[in-house]
């Protein structure tokens, strides 16, 4: 399978360039069988918010995925979740991730926490390479897109992947309606 590309980006493989994304994400990239599928462009890291980088580098908002991190607790047991919604969504954090969690209060995971046990930078998190122990629900819609744009876990990048790999991702569900 050739290199993803998408529009005026220079993609690069992305397991060849390990500075371009943060560690857990090159650790993830280096097991993955569907690695040499995933290709990373640089981006200006100011420009790294999905609507800011869609209307600099001209990139639809439906083929750009973002991954918010979302958490509850039962009876003391804190429920941790990667959600992947296209950026043209909003993840239906009060209703369907709630249910999935089986919480009886799920929100946004703290910042600071979502940064400091991912590894990743705020902006950049993304779900190649989450800790083990979230979950990753991925919207069916984000399946669906030729090439996804996602994070790199750096906010200076972007992986470019075929959607249908998102669902082939360790421990990935896939859920419709995830998203508004």
């Amino acid at each position: 399978m050739p290199l993803p590309t998408l529009g005026s980006f220079a993609s690069l493989p992305a397991a060849d360039h390990p500075e371009l994304v943060a560690p857990p994400v090159a650790a993830a990239l280096t097991s993955w069988p569907h690695a040499a599928d995933v290709a990373i462009v640089e981006i200006d890291p100011d420009l790294a918010d999905t609507a800011a980088m869609s209307e600099a580098y001209d990139v639809p908002m439906e083929v750009s995925a973002n991954c918010v991190v979302v958490s509850g607790a039962r009876a003391g047991d804190e429920r941790v979740a990667a959600c992947m919604v296209r950026a043209d969504t909003r993840a239906d954090v009060n209703s369907r991730v709630r249910k999935l969690l089986d919480v009886r209060k799920a929100s946004f995971h703290p910042m600071d926490r979502a940064v400091e046990e991912s590894g990743m930078e705020y902006g950049g998190i993304t779900p190649v390479g989450i800790p083990e122990g979230w979950r990753l629900l991925v919207d069916a819609r984000c399946v669906e897109i030729g090439v996804a744009v996602v994070g790199s876990g750096l906010r200076r990048s972007k992986l470019l992947l075929p959607g249908p790999l998102l669902a082939e991702l360790p421990g990935a569900e896939v859920v419709g309606d995830l998203a508004r």
